[in-house]
Order: structure tokens, then C-alpha cells, then sequence
């Protein structure tokens, strides 16, 4: 009697398989939005035009985004989620090497922050056009928020106005020399861009009766004790 073949252990269980081919699909489906995207702008762009691009379907389309407005937030999530990653990693590589001065982290991150805005400079440029679906703006102002508290806490400043104005300055110097490298017309002009808005941070970092106190300076204190600012009395004038 013939022995029968054991069966095989090296095949992926199917479940595996279709999340795979799923991922796949999803893959195609951000790379060609991307391309039509940045070619067309997100009013002009069709879906018909992206799924033809990714060899898919509009059914597959739906299935896995919803939409083409869902689809371009994919996008842009995706996109600010390799910025972060890479300015967070700049960050942990330099805490690891013994790097504790907190504007030496921060200079660290808007570097890497600023490099992936030269890498993805087509992404870059189309999410600053202010062409997008509706309800993009007011998402993007949240993300700003939510990068600044980061920045705040980054940099131990104290949760007063003038603590907050600091953080949203500095937030907006990266933010604005994101926008500035990747409408750069080369990596030579990309390049003078960042190391001028990491030196404008610098400046702003380095202290001077405007700075506010560190938190572990001024715990428990007020805004009147911001340095250099300190409640004087009104002179009042006659008359």
C-alpha cells in the first residue's frame, strides 16, 4: 500500500494570505493616489483615474477607503505619521548617546522633521495647497495643536500665555521652514532652508529676558514672574 504524503506545513493559513493580499491592495491604492494626487490636486483628481493608475477597482476602492476623501486623509495621516516617527527617532538616537540639553533635542527632531519634508516634498506641497476635502483644514489645525503640546512638553515650558506663545513661535518656525523646503528647487536650497530655520530656533532657544522659565524652575509661579517681564505697577499720567 503506497504511504500517503504528509501533508504541508509551509503553506501561509489563509486568513494570513488575505490580509497580505489586502495590504497589498491598500499599498497600490495609497502609491497611485499619491501619484494622481500630486499630478491632479485633490479637486481635480478622479477616482476613476486612481484605480485605473493601482490596476484596482472602484469597488476595491470603497471597500478599503470609502472614498476619495478618505483616501486622501489615508494619505495625509500616513504622512505625518513618517514625519513623527522620524523626528522621534532623531530624538531617541540622541538621548542614547547621552544628549540631555533640551535645545539640542529639539534642534535634533526639526532637523529630521525638516529632512522628511525634502523627501516627501510632492506630499509636502500638495497638503500645504489648502486643496483638500472638506473638514482637511480644521484636521490639520488639530494636529497642530497636538504637535505643539509635544513641543511644550519637549521643552519643560511653563503653562502660562507666555509659555504657549513661546511653543506656538517655535512650532510655527518648523512648521513655515516645512513648507519653505519642500517648495525648495533643489537639495542645495532645501539644505540652506534648514539650517537656517534650525539657526532662527537656536536664537530663540538660547535664553534672554523673553525666554520663559523651565518648568522645573518655575513650578508653582505665575505668568507675572516670566523672566524679564515682571509685573511693574501703571504710571499714571495727570490728567
Amino acid at each position: 500500500m503506497s504511504r500517503q504524503a504528509p501533508a504541508r506545513t509551509d503553506r501561509p493559513a489563509s486568513g494570513a494570505w488575505q490580509w497580505g493580499r489586502t495590504a497589498q491592495t491598500q499599498r497600490a491604492l495609497l502609491n497611485a493616489a499619491r501619484e494622481v494626487f500630486t499630478e491632479q490636486g485633490f479637486t481635480n483628481a478622479s477616482i476613476a483615474d486612481v484605480v485605473e493608475r493601482a490596476g484596482s477597482s472602484v469597488g476595491s476602492l470603497y471597500h478599503h477607503f470609502g472614498g476619495k476623501s478618505e483616501l486622501f486623509l489615508a494619505l495625509w495621516q500616513e504622512h505625518q505619521e513618517t514625519h513623527e516617527e522620524a523626528a522621534s527617532k532623531a530624538v531617541a538616537q540622541a538621548r542614547q548617546t547621552g544628549v540631555t540639553d533640551t535645545t539640542e533635542l529639539f534642534c535634533t527632531g526639526a532637523r529630521a522633521f525638516l529632512e522628511c519634508s525634502w523627501l516627501h516634498r510632492d506630499l509636502a506641497m500638495l497638503f500645504f495647497s489648502g486643496d483638500g476635502p472638506p473638514g482637511f483644514e480644521v484636521m490639520k489645525r488639530r494636529r497642530g495643536s497636538e504637535w505643539l503640546a509635544q513641543n511644550d512638553a519637549l521643552l519643560g515650558l511653563p503653562d502660562t500665555s507666555p509659555g504657549r506663545l513661546y511653543a506656538a513661535v517655535l512650532t510655527s518656525l518648523i512648521g513655515e521652514g516645512a513648507r519653505e523646503v519642500a517648495a525648495a528647487r533643489n537639495r542645495r536650497q532645501a539644505k540652506l532652508i534648514i539650517d537656517a530655520a534650525i539657526e532662527y530656533a537656536r536664537r530663540l532657544l538660547a535664553g534672554g529676558e523673553y525666554r520663559p522659565a523651565g518648568r522645573s524652575t518655575a513650578a508653582g509661579k505665575s505668568a507675572a514672574t516670566w523672566k524679564g517681564t515682571a509685573a511693574r505697577p501703571r504710571t499714571r499720567h495727570p490728567g
